[in-house]
């Protein structure tokens, strides 16, 4: 159950880090408050997966979670740059994501 936990709080967490943009340094009350609120649940469910799970692991996981999306919303969405240096880089980060869950089973 953990597991799931946190790929939720990944999850939240690229939601926030997408409305932040939108947010405009928070100057727009929408995107503001969306993100606030994603953030908290985002972190709430990061600390629920962490009572069983590695600290190391539970946060890289995280955060690796959070950048893949977040560069792929950015592409997808946004219209940001794709190279094959870019999507190589992305590569490496799913990499290890996979090694972390892989060490723990």
């Amino acid at each position: 159950m953990a597991w799931i936990y946190l790929a939720l709080a990944g999850l939240f967490e690229v939601i926030w880090a997408s409305t932040m943009k939108h947010s405009d340094g928070f100057t727009r009350l929408v995107p503001s408050v969306i993100t606030i609120v994603t953030m908290i649940i985002s972190f709430g469910l990061l600390a629920v997966a962490m009572k069983s799970l590695p600290l190391g692991t539970a946060y890289a996981i995280w955060t690796g979670i959070g950048a893949v999306g977040a560069f792929l919303v950015g592409i997808f969405f946004l219209g940001e740059a794709v190279t094959l240096f870019r999507i190589a880089s992305v590569g490496f980060i799913v990499a290890g994501l996979i090694g972390l869950k892989l060490s723990t089973l």
